[in-house]
Order: C-alpha cells, then structure tokens, then sequence
C-alpha cells in the first residue's frame, strides 16, 4: 500500500479520493473547503495545507479548477513545492493550459521530484463510477509507476506523451464534447419545435448513426431539465479559452469552437455558468423562444 496525498476534494475530487482510500492506501489531504465527512470516516488524514500533505505523502494528487489554482497549490506559500523532497511524485488531475504545464514540470523536476499532467474526462458520472478517462502527459517509468492508482480511478488509461500533451488531448477532448452538447441542442430544439416529442426522438436516435454519448447522457438531461453541475458550464468556458488561446499560438481556425464558446457566454450573461454544461441548449432555447421540454 501507498502513502498518497491529495489536494482539491470537490465534486471530482472528493470520490476519486475515496476510491484511493478504498483500495486500502493512506492517504492525506487539504481542500481550501473543508474536508468532507465521508472521506475523514474512511481513514483520510486532513492536513493543514499542501506543504504539509508534501512533506507526509511520496505520491501527491491535485485536483483544482484552473491553471491559476495549481500555480498556487503547487509553488505559493505553503505550497506542494516546499514540502517536497527528491524522489516524490506529483500528478496534476486538473484540466489546465499545455503550456504552463510544462513549465510546472520543469520546476518540479528541479526539485528531484517527478511530475505527471493526468486530466479526466468522464465527469462527477465516471468519478463516482471509478470510470475516469485519463489522459497522461509524462515519463513512461513514472507512468507505469502510478498506474496502478490511476486504476483505482478510472478505466481508459493512456499515456500520450511528454508533459504537457496530456493537457492537450484533454483540451481537444473539450472541444469534440462542446460541439457535440451543441449539436445534441440543436437536434431536440428542432424536433421539439416541429412538434415531435424530443424524449421519443432521443430514444430513435440512440438506435442509429448519431448514437453518442452525450445524446444519452445530456441529451436525457435536456429533456428532464435537470441541470444540477455534474460538470459546470464556466469550468468548460475556461477549457475553451485553453482551446482558443493555444489555436491563436498555434496558427490554427477553431471556428466552431469559437461559437460554441461564445454560446456558453450567452449562458453565463443570463446567470445560468454554474449549471451543467448540458445546459448549453439553454442559448439556443432563448434565442428560438422555445425550450426542448417545459422547464420544471
């Protein structure tokens, strides 16, 4: 058994530590909220601030909304960095820029410290399935090293590459969901409109080429209009940023991208940023003046 860390326990974080703890290794953890019940129940061992989770764990998880967040976690005062010594290992759970991802790499590396980029795709669904997709950007050695808890997380595991195309497959991951919700909205909202029953067409198209995922899962949401966050709209405004911001270094055209992102714009301006990102549909509900299925 492991003596692990991890940072960042909320709607992702907090049952993908509990699985950790499941699978019978110590664990020690800091949220900046408070550490939830269950996990302390289960043996979690609370820990005043990243530094000290550092200085206890050799394998330290983090698991934070954005790029700023990890900085902060990983290299501010009382941070991960100084409570690490030579050997440790960090893996960064977040979906944060390729970029800055490497540079964190580098200055972990410094450290004597390895350093693994490990963003999920899956959602709070996969997290509290032990379903996770994860995306790994590092070493192979420290790759075959980890893997074993990543086991106890998710069940698509792959190493992509060096630090930082962990980061980029989850952003391109990003991008193929973003459009998909919109084009899942975009169906229900025309067939409702043309008076088909939207939850009926769902279920027809789940048995044909158009088959996805996101039609079961979002599209079902649509429907039932339950938008609680599973995965908030402003978490996926921000990788889209991600995606924007490196095609504009890259030289590259993501117009689709780029309207799909301002649609989520269009849903933050009307207050609507902390529901689920199924809650797209909701742009294009407010400008045809119809919705797939009445609100609750």
């Amino acid at each position: 058994m492991a003596t692990l860390g991890f940072i960042g326990l909320g709607i992702m974080g907090t049952p993908m530590a509990g699985h950790l703890l499941a699978a019978g290794h110590t664990l020690y953890v800091h949220s900046r909220s408070t550490v939830p019940q269950a996990l302390l129940d289960a043996g979690a061992r609370p820990c005043a601030n990243g530094a000290e989770v550092a200085r206890q764990a050799d394998i330290i998880f983090t698991m934070v909304p954005d790029t700023p967040d990890v900085q902060k976690v990983l290299f501010g005062e009382d941070g991960v960095a100084q409570g690490l010594t030579p050997g440790k290992t960090v893996v960064d759970m977040s979906s944060i820029g390729p970029m800055e991802t490497k540079e964190f790499a580098r200055r972990i590396n410094e450290l004597g410290c390895e350093y693994l980029d490990a963003p999920v795709s899956g959602g709070e669904v996969g997290a509290k399935a032990a379903s996770l997709t994860i995306m790994v950007g590092g070493k192979q050695e420290t790759f075959d090293k980890v893997l074993p808890l990543f086991q106890c997380m998710g069940k698509n595991i792959t190493l992509v590459g060096g630090n930082g195309d962990g980061q980029t497959c989850k952003v391109a991951n990003q991008i193929i969901v973003a459009l998909n919700i919109q084009a899942v909205a975009e169906a229900l909202l025309f067939a409702s409109k043309a008076g088909a029953d939207p939850a009926k067409v769902r279920q027809a198209l789940m048995g044909g080429f158009a088959a996805s995922r996101i039609l079961e899962v979002h599209g079902e949401r649509m429907v039932k209009r339950t938008f609680q966050p599973g995965f908030r709209i402003n978490l996926h405004q921000k990788d889209l940023n991600l995606a924007l911001s490196g095609a504009k270094q890259l030289g590259v055209a993501l117009p689709n991208t780029a309207m799909v992102q301002q649609l989520m714009s269009a849903c933050a301006a009307n207050g609507m940023d902390a529901l689920d990102h199924s809650a797209l549909c909701r742009a294009v509900e407010l400008m045809s003046h119809h919705t797939i299925a009445p609100d609750a």
